[in-house]
C-alpha cells in the first residue's frame, strides 16, 4: 500500500491532495485519462464541471474495481481542465471519493479537450495491494 505524507519544510496542501506518495510493494496501475462518458460512451453533463468531475472519478472507481482496486489505492492524479476556476470549486466532490491521506495531484488548464462539451479529464496511478489485485483475465471472468 502506498504511504502519503506532507513534509513540514514545504507548503501545506490547501485541498484534497498530498505532497508525496511513496510506492510500496503492490501492483502499480496506470489508468488512461477518464472523461465524463457513461458506459455507452455518451457525454454526461455537457459543459458542467461538477457533473463531469463526478463522472470522471466514478469511471476511475469503476475501472479500479474491475481489478480489485479501490479509490484509496490511488496515489497520483493529473487533472486537465478547460476552466481552472470552475475546477477549483469541485474540492467537495473529490472528498466524496478520497479521504486523507489524499493522492498527489497536478491540475493543468488546457485550451480544449477532444470534444467541446468536455471540460475535464483525469488520469490516475494506483497501487493495488497484491492480496486484492486481480489480473484482467481473472477480473473479466468475474464480471461477465
Amino acid at each position: 500500500m502506498a504511504e502519503s505524507y506532507n513534509p513540514d519544510n514545504v507548503w501545506a496542501p490547501f485541498g484534497a491532495f498530498s505532497i508525496v506518495v511513496l510506492q510500496g510493494t503492490g501492483q502499480i496501475v496506470h489508468l488512461k485519462g477518464q472523461v465524463a462518458l457513461d458506459a455507452s460512451g455518451a457525454i454526461i453533463g455537457a459543459g458542467d464541471m461538477r457533473a463531469q468531475v463526478r463522472q470522471a472519478l466514478t469511471n476511475i472507481k469503476t475501472v479500479l474495481a474491475t481489478i480489485g482496486g479501490r479509490m484509496s489505492d490511488v496515489i497520483s492524479l493529473t487533472h486537465y481542465t478547460t476552466d481552472i476556476q470552475a475546477f477549483m470549486q469541485t474540492g467537495d466532490i473529490r472528498k466524496e471519493f478520497f479521504a486523507a491521506p489524499y493522492p498527489v495531484t497536478t491540475t493543468v488548464e488546457v485550451a480544449a479537450l477532444y470534444n467541446s462539451d468536455l471540460v475535464m479529464e483525469i488520469t490516475a496511478v494506483a497501487e493495488i495491494p497484491q492480496e486484492r489485485y486481480m489480473r484482467p483475465s481473472m477480473a473479466q471472468a468475474m464480471h461477465e
